[in-house]
């Protein structure tokens, strides 16, 4: 079963890439962000022709969330996170074949110290409480997501200007992801990687793409009960390449059922 993440960045703009990836990279599980669609307008029908069933939780303009699978039933659908009231959609979690997909796009969190890193913070705390409960129902778990938190240095093309101090490498982002992966989860990425240098996200400007400065921020994150099945991992940057791309690639693990 091979499991993917990918913000899309406003699946109106990006249909036809994320159309052209399912048909070739065929994964069985993809969960994407950054819709940025109302419900009734995602396009389920167009990525059925495609294969794939689909569950949305979407908003205009903002934020969105799917989770798609390709000839398989989503069970147990969960849209946000239960107990915390929240206008902004962000959360989506199905269970697929006997694994629980969860997929989260995490708040961004703009700087230190604003009023938006402490919502991110109050966020991830909730996210946290959450999952480790659900983790008692489901132990075979894979949570996924675009999660605007580089894990380490290695996935940061500059550690001194990507510090302690700076947004999605915050010495209190990264501890709160610590927590997470506390609770029985595991990088998928790291399972199969320990190099430096491959990310997921690259601004816009200055050429970052070409110049590969970048981060990993997009994770795949398996639960202890699935680590020995997590055969292979990934990011792929060939979206990446495309005309008018999304400024993410999406992140990848293959369970080996």
């Amino acid at each position: 079963m091979k499991i993917a993440s990918w913000n899309v960045n406003s699946l109106n703009v990006r249909l036809p890439h994320l159309e052209r990836w399912l048909r070739d990279a065929q994964p069985d599980v993809v969960g994407l962000q950054e819709t940025k669609l109302e419900d009734e307008r995602f396009p389920d029908a167009a990525l059925a022709a495609l294969g794939y069933r689909s569950v949305f939780h979407g908003q205009k303009t903002y934020n969105g969330v799917a989770i798609l699978a390709r000839d398989r039933a989503l069970d147990d659908v969960q849209m946000g996170i239960p107990g915390f009231e929240d206008d902004q959609k962000r959360v989506i979690a199905a269970t697929v074949d006997g694994v629980r997909i969860v997929n989260l796009y995490v708040v961004n969190g703009q700087d230190v110290g604003t009023e938006k890193y402490a919502y991110k913070l109050r966020w991830l705390d909730a996210v946290h409480g959450w999952l480790a409960q659900e983790l008692q129902r489901h132990p075979r778990m894979v949570v996924l997501g675009d999660f605007n938190i580089a894990p380490d240095d290695r996935d940061v093309h500059d550690p001194t200007l990507w510090n302690d101090d700076h947004i999605l490498t915050s010495t209190a982002e990264r501890a709160a992801l610590r927590r997470l992966l506390a609770l029985g989860l595991h990088d998928g990425f790291r399972l199969h990687h320990e190099e430096a240098g491959i990310f997921s996200w690259w601004d816009y400007r200055q050429a970052a793409f070409r110049r590969n400065l970048g981060l990993r921020i997009d994770l795949t994150l398996v639960s202890e009960a699935l680590r020995a099945e997590a055969a292979a991992s990934g990011v792929d940057r060939e979206p990446r390449t495309w005309e008018r791309p999304s400024d993410h690639a999406p992140a990848w693990v293959t369970l080996a059922r």
